[in-house]
């Protein structure tokens, strides 16, 4: 039948959402397919968007954490990430040196030194019962 819309509840949310975005207003399709219909599938795409990306930053970089990230390693993470960029940029390694009147070398091995526990040792986990 043509000019029917037809969705049901084995159509892919992608599939519906492309159908929904065909419709023009004054059509006739108003009948068929509801504005608060329209928004509310492309709101879940939007979380299914922003889930899958969120998924896909916490498998390839280790620091992003996860609902289970403690605050101790989120500030672990975040005191490293900064050690290895102050590491990374030569003029902010130029400064450091003159600013604690050392030489490079010996910044950079106190940068290094710091990674190892730069939050201190981590805090005891309450026991579960």
């Amino acid at each position: 039948m043509r000019g029917t819309l037809r969705i049901s509840s084995q159509t892919s949310l992608p599939a519906a959402i492309l159908c929904l975005s065909r419709v023009k207003p004054g059509s006739g399709w108003g009948s068929v397919v509801s504005r608060e219909a329209f928004v509310a599938a492309a709101a879940m795409t939007d979380r299914y968007t922003i889930h899958s990306q969120l998924e896909h930053l916490q498998s390839k970089y280790i620091g992003t954490g996860h609902a289970d990230t403690t605050k101790w390693e989120w500030l672990v993470n975040q005191h490293r990430d900064s050690y290895c960029s102050y590491m990374g940029h030569f003029d902010l390694l130029n400064y450091f040196a003159i600013a604690e009147n050392e030489s490079k070398a010996r910044v950079r091995f106190n940068l290094m030194e710091k990674m190892l526990q730069p939050c201190g040792p981590p805090a005891d986990k309450p026991e579960e019962s």
